[in-house]
């Protein structure tokens, strides 16, 4: 089974672009995506934009209309980053203010202010709290920039809510060259840490955990078998691979700093997710999609890992062409979702949402014998 929808269209429902793709099942099994509504002329990443989604309560078949999660007037509200209490239900969504002239280069430079919130739903998404802000409980003084996912945080089997987040620390002078992808960006070569945020009271409050690696940026985050955390994280230094980190403390340090030679990136956002375990399944696996280039954000692929990250499939290719941030989840019927933005040629469309199972990923060499 294989089937594409374009989810959320440029133009469309009250804004002009759309990125920074996010997905989430809930508890009940409802089906969650989360975007960056934009109302710029250009779709940067500072103006005007919202947190919105699109649910859909039958597995995918039929979404409902887009709805605004956040908004603050004519600023930025992004980076949205849910995780799922699978005891309470509560989805917590974190994200991150700014103003809309406050763009990420004044921010780097210290120069304008960069907020850290967060909101709630009980009622898989229909309805948000009222957010309220966190910045001091989860960061530096020191730290400028500071981001949120974008992606989804996880519940270790202890019930702490871990996030996963990136923070440059110190005011940096840019210089030329920042925005260009194709070449290494100096000041998140130098200053730009990966890092989580974690919830030990269900998400009533928050406080910063374990720091990955310098050069380190927008990450991902699953826990393995052995109960150790894995971090895979959008890396500037390493010769365009992932960078990867451990955790052996639920996300309070990070060791074992490397980079992944077969997972390629052109400097890009990533996604990633656990499947299937072995307790529940007969074999342990996890899900990691990016696009799969070291010279242009194009080809994003799914991969498989059956060893707990350690090593990763050739994957399938979900879109050949203009391609970069993508998300993954898992329905409560195994199938799997990729919400990717994606175009044709030098432009984007939107934000499509690939659905298919586990036997066109893996082309019939895989099965789930529950």
């Amino acid at each position: 089974m294989h089937r594409e929808i374009q989810l959320f269209v440029n133009g469309t429902d009250g804004h002009l672009f759309y990125d920074i793709p996010v997905l989430l099942t809930t508890k009940a099994g409802v089906v969650l995506a989360f975007s960056e509504g934009r109302n710029s002329e250009t779709g940067g990443d500072c103006g005007d934009i919202d947190i919105v989604l699109k649910r859909s309560l039958d597995s995918g078949r039929t979404w409902e209309p887009m709805r605004v999660a956040v908004r603050t007037g004519p600023d930025v509200d992004g980076n949205p980053a849910p995780v799922l209490d699978k005891e309470t239900g509560i989805i917590w969504l974190l994200f991150c203010r700014n103003m809309a002239d406050g763009a990420e280069d004044l921010i780097i430079e210290g120069k304008a202010p960069r907020t850290v919130w967060v909101t709630s739903s009980k009622d898989d998404g229909e309805s948000w709290a009222e957010p309220r802000e966190i910045t001091g409980d989860v960061k530096d003084p020191s730290w400028t920039w500071y981001a949120t996912g974008p992606a989804p945080g996880i519940q270790l089997s202890s019930g702490r809510l871990v996030v996963p987040c990136d923070h440059v620390q110190g005011a940096q002078d840019l210089g030329a060259g920042y925005f260009d992808v194709a070449s290494s960006v100096p000041v998140l070569s130098a200053s730009g840490h990966s890092h989580v945020i974690y919830s030990d009271d269900h998400g009533e409050s928050w406080r910063a955990g374990g720091v990955a690696q310098t050069g380190t940026n927008e990450s991902v985050i699953v826990q393995t078998a052995d109960g150790s955390l894995y971090l895979n994280c959008r890396n500037y230094v390493g010769d365009r691979r992932r960078a990867v980190a451990w955790s052996y403390d639920d996300g309070m340090s990070f060791e074992g700093a490397g980079w992944d030679e077969t997972l390629p990136e052109p400097i890009c956002q990533a996604g990633m997710i656990r499947f299937t375990d072995a307790i529940a399944h007969d074999k342990n696996r996890i899900l990691f999609s990016n696009p799969a280039s070291t010279t242009h954000r194009n080809r994003v692929t799914v991969r498989i890992s059956y060893d707990e990250c350690r090593t990763w499939s050739s994957g399938k290719v979900v879109h050949e062409d203009h391609s970069g941030y993508s998300n993954l989840c898992v329905g409560s019927d195994l199938s799997i979702y990729c919400l990717y933005i994606g175009g044709y040629g030098k432009s984007y469309d939107g934000l499509t949402l690939a659905h298919f199972d586990l036997d066109w990923l893996t082309d019939g060499a895989d099965s789930i014998e529950s």
